[in-house]
């Protein structure tokens, strides 16, 4: 498969991007600590670029973590705000907890299983950044302030008046692609101070100053489960519906499966098949029947073409024809050409096969040398294969 890799971000990004502590210079700066190691040094380099910040820790739901022994949730979020309270004491920043619980699941835990139980594959972190991080919180206590500060990895470039999203130079952890959906004027306030960083300069910075968060480990999964296993999270909700799983080329049954929005187009593991490897090629929601076809690369399951809708522009601009992008968080990512066939809708032509390009997955758009993000649109459902 031809893609373009970590071996060639860093020169992509020689384009000198807007020095962020320049657009903080007084100005009112609210940051989001999480009691992570990413936001901690991200007030680390605020107060040490002359930035008195105020913090603030959002509680998110759901609160609790899956305790499959006892069958009861335990609370996990205690650790995150102790670890926040400990750096904004050591820098002498106040901190305020903001409860977003009720906004999450209003809009982005509802907005999850809308989506999944309808079939499509989501992605909660990219509507919580819309949504809570730069939307309720901005409601209930960033208006007052003219920036707000966060640990992600990405980086701004204020051009002739325009402020644009552009990539991190650490591929790896590069978070554009969870920032591609908010708001046009939620850019305008965003600051991003370790977004020029590489992760092991952050751990570095966060071992020489001693910081509590300095060794924590890295989040992992989507934003409001924590430790808490996904398929288990989205049980609790939507429960379980068996039915069949079916060889898309034989129409054999091969086995059950416990529920389709358990499972997406492309997985190839934890599907309890034998003789594999097996691949998921289509979940039809009407006869609740999951396909799957056997091979390691099957092209059934690979694309070059998918259609998107709703494009989502950060910054107003008119697409370019060539573009860079990537449907999910990985450093991976791939040119194609668009085309545009409709309102808010393009056809887009990778140069490479891609594979698991599910409906609801969004895509998202860079410029051609993948440093300025565009935004991103929504992969619409497309004709199975024959």
């Amino acid at each position: 498969m031809v893609s373009l890799l970590c071996a060639n971000f860093a020169s992509m990004n020689t384009i000198k991007e807007s020095q962020w502590w320049e657009q903080a210079a007084d100005r009112r700066v609210a940051l989001l600590l999480s009691g992570g190691v990413d936001s901690s040094v991200a007030l680390h380099e605020l107060v040490a670029h002359g930035v008195s910040p105020d913090c603030f820790y959002i509680r998110i739901g759901p609160e609790e973590q899956l305790n499959e022994a006892e069958g009861a949730w335990d609370c996990p979020s205690e650790e995150d705000l102790e670890m926040a309270s400990s750096v904004a004491r050591r820098y002498g920043c106040r901190l305020e907890v903001v409860d977003c619980h009720r906004e999450y699941w209003e809009q982005v835990t509802r907005y999850t299983m809308e989506k999944v139980r309808a079939g499509f594959t989501p992605n909660p972190d990219v509507m919580c950044n819309r949504l809570i991080k730069f939307g309720a919180f901005d409601e209930k206590a960033g208006h007052d302030y003219d920036l707000i500060a966060t640990g992600h990895y990405a980086q701004t470039l204020v051009e002739d008046g325009k402020k644009w999203l552009t990539t991190s130079p650490d591929p790896v952890k590069d978070q554009t692609d969870f920032l591609a959906q908010i708001y046009d004027w939620q850019l305008k306030k965003a600051l991003f101070p370790i977004g020029g960083m590489m992760k092991e300069e952050v751990r570095a910075v966060a071992e020489r100053e001693n910081l509590a968060s300095a060794h924590r480990k890295d989040s992992q999964g989507i934003c409001f489960l924590g430790h808490i296993n996904y398929n288990d999270y989205v049980r609790q909700y939507l429960g379980e519906m068996p039915g069949n799983v079916v060889e898309w080329e034989t129409g054999k049954v091969l086995g059950q499966h416990k529920g389709l929005w358990f499972h997406t187009i492309g997985q190839r593991k934890g599907l309890g098949l034998g003789g594999g490897p097996w691949n998921v090629i289509k979940k039809d929601m009407e006869t609740n029947t999951l396909y799957v076809t056997k091979g390691y690369e099957p092209l059934k399951v690979w694309k070059r073409d998918f259609l998107v809708h709703d494009v989502h522009l950060l910054t107003p601009c008119e697409l370019p024809a060539t573009v860079t992008f990537k449907i999910r968080h990985t450093p991976e990512w791939h040119k194609a050409e668009l085309e545009r066939i409709g309102e808010q809708a393009y056809m887009v032509h990778s140069e490479a096969l891609i594979q698991g390009v599910a409906p609801g997955q969004f895509c998202t758009l860079y410029d051609e040398n993948f440093h300025r993000c565009f935004g991103s649109a929504e992969i619409t459902i497309q004709e199975q294969p024959d």
